[in-house]
């Protein structure tokens, strides 16, 4: 699968790498706001840099990975849909339910959303399928220094309720949230509590899930990545193994 890459942050250069030594995938072109800044990839990895959307469209590339921000999702997102499948991190840009519309309706072109810093996708999209889910709970519990400036002694929920009202309140700390959301029972009827805790280093996140099925709970401690702390190391892997997976020929879940 050839594959055109949008951003060469720590996620891009993290796929750049780890691409180079598969044997299903390969990177062909990179779009970056900045050829001269980059310049160092195509020799790197043999790829070709381009600045114009449209150009990098009719290059030689089979999917669009995208691995910069919520912004260049909403500029370019409607332009990449009419052209190409596509593949998002930005998860956040999909709280804009026009955005997500626009996904759900492409008639020749698809959206594939990796589960991120997350798992258990699979159990809540097999839920739902009937309308077998009566609650879907995320609590997020982060180090209180990312999540608010006061000197905390001990945890403390700064967030309690709809996963809608906590994406419009924490945008850029609800990706999971939304992803949950999107596969399972809306942002609305999800519950999101999210945790300041002084006694933790890294992002631990909760889902419990219940209904007609059973009931169900995940616990997931991330480790940051290496490349770029702020980002997971399951998340950016999430966009990997998803992409093998698109060419496997045996399909689990």
């Amino acid at each position: 699968m050839k594959i055109g890459l949008m951003g060469a942050g720590a996620i891009g250069q993290y796929l750049l790498k780890n691409i180079e030594n598969s044997e299903k995938l390969t990177v062909t072109s990179v779009f970056v706001r900045n050829i001269e800044k980059y310049k160092h990839l195509e020799e790197t990895f043999h790829v070709k840099l381009f600045t114009d959307i449209h150009e990098f469209l009719k290059s030689d590339i089979d999917i669009v990975v995208e691995a910069t921000n919520i912004e260049t999702v909403e500029q370019y997102f409607r332009t990449i849909i009419k052209e190409k499948n596509m593949m998002s991190i930005s998860i956040g840009a999909f709280s804009d339910a026009a955005l997500l519309e626009t996904a759900r309706e492409a008639d020749s072109h698809k959206l594939y959303l990796p589960s991120g810093g997350i798992g258990g996708l699979d159990l809540v999209q097999n839920a739902r399928a009937l309308g077998n889910i009566d609650s879907l709970t995320l609590t997020t519990r982060k180090p209180a220094a990312s999540l608010t400036d006061e000197a905390l002694t001990e945890e403390k929920v700064i967030f309690e309720g709809s996963a809608k009202d906590a994406i419009e309140k924490y945008p850029k700390n609800m990706n999971i949230s939304i992803i949950l959301s999107v596969a399972g029972i809306g942002t609305e009827d999800t519950k999101v509590v999210l945790v300041a805790d002084p006694t933790v280093d890294k992002n631990i996140h909760n889902i419990e899930v219940a209904g007609g099925f059973g009931q169900a709970s995940f616990t997931f401690v991330n480790d940051p990545l290496k490349e770029n702390p702020k980002t997971s190391a399951l998340a950016a892997l999430s966009i990997y193994a998803t992409l093998e997976r698109l060419e496997d020929n045996i399909v689990i879940g």
